[in-house]
């Protein structure tokens, strides 16, 4: 019998992939392609999700040809996405009424002060585990319904469908307006202000509050399940898809961290810690976010703590696109490595504010410390230790709440084949960092979650077996050093404070 393998679609912030893995969760092949990022005014981010979907359906066909394979060698497909970023198009016609608002859009600041003032941002909090903040899809979809024409006369007549990205290629996948399946998985559920943590299920009380209609939600399920099979019209046609995982989730499966006490730290666009809290809701008392970490079919769910730190490689693709102090990412490890340090040269990154575990909508980005001797190496070393600074922050606020200092740090993401920047995180944190062999750990994490639901794996020890040491970076900073440099670090994030005042447009 010829060997079979497991297709995941990574549909993230910046591009849409589709990556075939064997049994031993080895990459076989890619496909890839970037899809534009839009900014039709500041704080506003947008994305076309119908060139997501057709990007989707290019990069299936590019990693089955590279493979040399078929829809008959692959025996199951999993999703993973980018999540927050909100879709609403027409159930009859596919048509989004409005391009996709991200993640990091920050337009709906208004819909949250307005629902903040019975309540303060904690409002729902204890139900949802999030605070009321623009980074979620609740105040997104709000926003869509206010603003674009006839979308909240035809989302109340069930005309509209509303889903983060799993939901909407999961969707055309399986038949679109011809039968496409409407769901999405516990994790991305987590991400939208509406899901009850203890039911599973939609908050009716809070979709009301939202004036969102209940017939827009997609249905909640598992992470690992056959939700159903791709349609005849699409290459892999016939295929089981059942693994959907949001993108920070399916990281830390594919980091096989299944215990309470776990954590991966994934460094993309943006940056993501999770700590793997087991079957307990842990409410944090430090900025950190309870969510979901998966779901396997009707097995009880697993829930996890994590810091969200919205800026980490955009601040890179910044300097080079909108700067231009670089002409390619690779360019900032060069110019760090000619410095020896930041020459007192800070950069908080807070664009859309600050996330975990401040939650500042008010601050905006800063670069301190200034004098006639930086220059653009000092920048760049500035830029890649912001990423480490922000991180060593989500970690003190874990170890606050969960009283288990972290011990050691697993990475995964674009940024951790930076070797200056990997080192320099181990140097603030003063725990080793460990890269794995496999470092497309989003990929995998949906492939695993999909080739458990088919049998291809047994079970989480199957997957254990999998993960392998690559890289490990072992603290060489003091710490009389470590603590002088995050003292400065917590002086700068204060210079982002209160930038937004009642004087300020926020955006």
């Amino acid at each position: 019998m010829s060997p079979k393998y497991v297709l995941a679609i990574d549909q993230g912030t910046t591009s849409s992939r589709a990556i075939i893995f064997d049994h031993a969760g080895q990459l076989v092949s890619v496909g890839q392609q970037e899809h534009r990022q839009i900014f039709p005014a500041a704080g506003w981010v947008e994305h076309d999700a119908t060139e997501i979907w057709r990007n989707t359906r290019e990069v299936i066909g590019k990693a089955l040809g590279t493979a040399n394979l078929t829809r008959h060698d692959i025996v199951a497909v999993g999703i993973t996405n980018q999540r927050e970023t909100t879709v609403v198009w027409d159930r009859h016609t596919g048509q989004p009424v409005h391009h996709a608002i991200v993640w990091q859009d920050t337009r709906t600041q208004k819909i949250v002060d307005e629902l903040a003032a019975d309540g303060g941002v904690d409002r729902y909090k204890q139900r949802v585990g999030l605070p009321l903040a623009t980074y979620f899809s609740g105040t997104k979809i709000k926003w869509i319904l206010d603003n674009v024409d006839d979308a909240r006369a035809r989302a109340e007549a069930g005309d509209l469908l509303f889903g983060t990205t799993d939901t909407w290629v999961l969707w055309n996948l399986t038949g679109g307006p011809a039968g496409g399946v409407h769901l999405t998985d516990v994790t991305n559920a987590s991400r939208t202000m509406f899901m009850d943590l203890e039911t599973l299920q939609w908050d009716e009380q809070i979709l009301a509050d939202f004036t969102v209609p209940r017939s827009m939600m997609p249905e909640i399920r598992s992470s690992s399940e056959i939700y159903g099979q791709v349609h005849e019209s699409q290459l892999l046609a016939g295929t089981p898809v059942c693994g959907i995982l949001g993108d920070q989730q399916a990281a830390t499966f594919g980091q096989a961290a299944f215990s309470a006490g776990q954590a991966k730290n994934t460094y993309g666009t943006g940056c993501f810690l999770i700590f793997n809290t087991g079957e307990d809701i842990v409410h944090s008392d430090n900025g950190l976010l309870t969510t979901m970490a998966y779901q396997l079919g009707e097995q009880a769910p697993v829930y996890a703590l994590e810091g969200s730190i919205a800026v980490a490689g955009s601040l890179v693709q910044w300097l080079r696109d909108n700067l231009g102090l670089i002409s390619r990412a690779s360019q900032i490890e060069e110019l760090a490595e000619q410095v020896e340090d930041n020459g007192g040269v800070y950069i908080v990154p807070a664009f859309s504010g600050l996330y975990a575990p401040y939650w500042r909508s008010d601050a905006r980005g800063v670069i301190v410390g200034l004098t006639r001797y930086a220059n653009k190496s000092h920048i760049s070393r500035a830029a890649l230790e912001a990423t480490a600074f922000q991180t060593r922050e989500v970690l003190d606020a874990v170890n606050a709440d969960v009283a288990v200092p972290l011990t050691e740090l697993k990475v995964d993401g674009g940024m951790v084949a930076n070797d200056k920047l990997m080192q320099f995180q181990s140097d603030v944190l003063g725990v080793p960092v460990l890269r794995p062999r496999v470092t497309e750990t989003t990929a995998l994490g949906a492939a695993y979650a999909a080739g458990l639901a088919v049998g291809f794996w047994e079970n989480l020890e199957d997957l254990e077996k999998n993960w392998s040491e690559d890289q490990r970076w072992e603290p060489t900073l003091s710490e009389a050093d470590r603590e002088r440099k995050l003292r400065v670090w917590k002086k700068a994030v204060t210079r982002t404070f209160d930038w937004v005042d009642e004087d300020t447009e926020i955006s």
